[in-house]
């Protein structure tokens, strides 16, 4: 990954995130200590900002199935290519959820991403409870 903690990524959106389409360009950051998430901002207005996680760190057994269009829009040749992210949604009553259906999809070289709605979305939800451990 071309990125560490401390450090940022500059992912450029060609399509922006569902709902915030005229968003372009996202800085990815890693913060100590809040590991495994990480923070997804508008270069432009960091005040908007989305919590993201790997879905590998907290479901293992999830096994997204990529449209063949969006792994050639992103110039994706292996699945390592890749880092998948999904937005966490914190709730002040009850478990906070990730959306499993629409991760964003980012080859790790060219730093181009893509929210994606997954060919097998019919067996994710968008309001997958997190684990709590």
């Amino acid at each position: 990954m071309p990125f560490a903690v401390g450090s940022d990524a500059i992912v450029h959106l060609p399509c922006g995130l569902l709902g915030f389409e005229q968003v372009k360009r996202y800085v990815l950051s890693a913060i100590s200590g809040e590991e495994p998430f990480l923070w997804f901002r508008d270069q432009k207005d960091p005040a908007l900002a989305f919590l993201v996680v790997s879905p590998f760190e907290v479901f293992p057994s999830y096994q997204p199935d990529l449209p063949a269009e969006d792994v050639r829009f992103l110039g994706l040749e292996t699945p390592e290519d890749a880092l998948l992210l999904n937005i966490v949604t914190l709730r002040a009553r009850g478990r906070s959820t990730v959306n499993l259906k629409g991760p964003i999809v980012i080859n790790r070289f060219s730093l181009i991403g893509k929210q994606c709605v997954l060919a097998n979305a019919a067996e994710y939800s968008v309001q997958h409870h997190l684990p709590t451990e």
